[in-house]
């Protein structure tokens, strides 16, 4: 490799580290009672959230899961105002008030999370239909696990994308599992890949585990929506070492199944190739230990900083002017 593309991978390098410290700072501060509600952490998966946003713009948008953190923060997201938002506080990207399941920040591109499972999807469409009827270049991506193919509208979806031929990136993050159930237990197909082809979608599944063959199977996927080819799905295999939700026991593991995951580290494999590639073990280090003092130092400002004012409860409310007329 060129040293140019050593500096690129370091990068990115970094950027797996910033999503792995700051979900392990979300689920510390969730363990202290810091966090409303139930947090879900992407910890395994960050290959396949910072592979595919590398190739974004900032004017292409995403749609993301209750699993987001990662995606939202490799579209490029302020650290600091996401934890905010994650916490409850004023100065996150919703003034504190979506948390941790709704993130939305539709400056940087960021239209929306979502705790329904497959919800995000016929939006991500919505956006893609938007930018391909103004005639613009911009794309939708949507992020989604295994468990929203058993919802309705993950098919009329890719049905209606294939049909209209949307600008669209179909981005599954096939974990394994859908909530506590196993693939296997909740569905006869193994691979979701496999239903992108009643509507002629193309489609690969991969290994979302190594960073390297996410962003080279990314880039050309949206390479070509780019090109005007339509929609893609892009199925990547990969396993989440945390819970289903922060305190989730996950005794529908077995030991050796959480072992063979570790060994399995997406941080780890992009190491390894770096470290063969000649890049010395300390620079790798340092590398870590800034993003660790970045996110920490972005975690106790957000902490520091103000809740809502409850007399602000109704800012930012849609209202109807008609419905206020109606008497009874």
């Amino acid at each position: 490799m060129t040293q140019q593309t050593l500096e690129h991978w370091q990068q990115m390098y970094r950027s797996l580290w910033r999503i792995r410290i700051f979900e392990s700072q979300v689920q510390r501060l969730a363990a202290a009672g810091e966090v409303p509600g139930f947090p879900h952490l992407s910890t395994g998966q960050e290959a396949v959230a910072v592979g595919v946003c590398a190739h974004l713009n900032p004017s292409d948008v995403l749609y993301t899961s209750h699993r987001g953190h990662g995606h939202i923060l490799a579209k490029g997201s302020d650290i600091e105002a996401t934890m905010a938002e994650i916490i409850g506080r004023d100065t996150g990207l919703c003034r504190g008030r979506g948390g941790s399941m709704h993130l939305v920040d539709a400056a940087n591109g960021v239209l929306g999370a979502t705790g329904v499972v497959a919800g995000n999807l016929a939006l991500a469409a919505g956006a893609a239909w938007a930018a391909q009827a103004q005639g613009k270049s911009d794309i939708s991506v949507v992020f989604f696990g295994d468990g929203a193919t058993g919802a309705g509208v993950f098919h009329e979806t890719l049905n209606l994308a294939a049909l209209w031929k949307l600008p669209i990136l179909f981005v599954c993050e096939n974990n394994g599992y859908a909530e506590f159930t196993s693939r296997e237990e909740h569905s006869n197909v193994n691979h979701v890949s496999a239903f992108a082809a009643p509507y002629h979608i193309p489609t690969k599944t991969i290994d979302g585990n190594d960073l390297r063959v996410v962003h080279a199977e990314a880039g050309a996927a949206i390479a070509g929506i780019r090109a005007g080819q339509g929609p893609y799905l892009l199925e990547c295999m990969t396993f989440r070492m945390a819970g289903h939700y922060v305190g989730d026991a996950q005794q529908y593991r077995s030991k050796e199944e959480m072992a063979a995951m570790l060994e399995k580290c997406p941080i780890e494999r992009l190491k390894r190739h770096l470290l063969e590639s000649g890049i010395d073990a300390a620079e790798l280090d340092a590398i870590q230990n800034d993003a660790t003092q970045e996110v920490l130092a972005a975690s106790d400002r957000a902490r520091a900083a103000p809740r809502p004012d409850p007399a602000s409860v109704m800012d930012d409310v849609y209202t109807s002017p008609a419905l206020h007329a109606i008497t009874g």
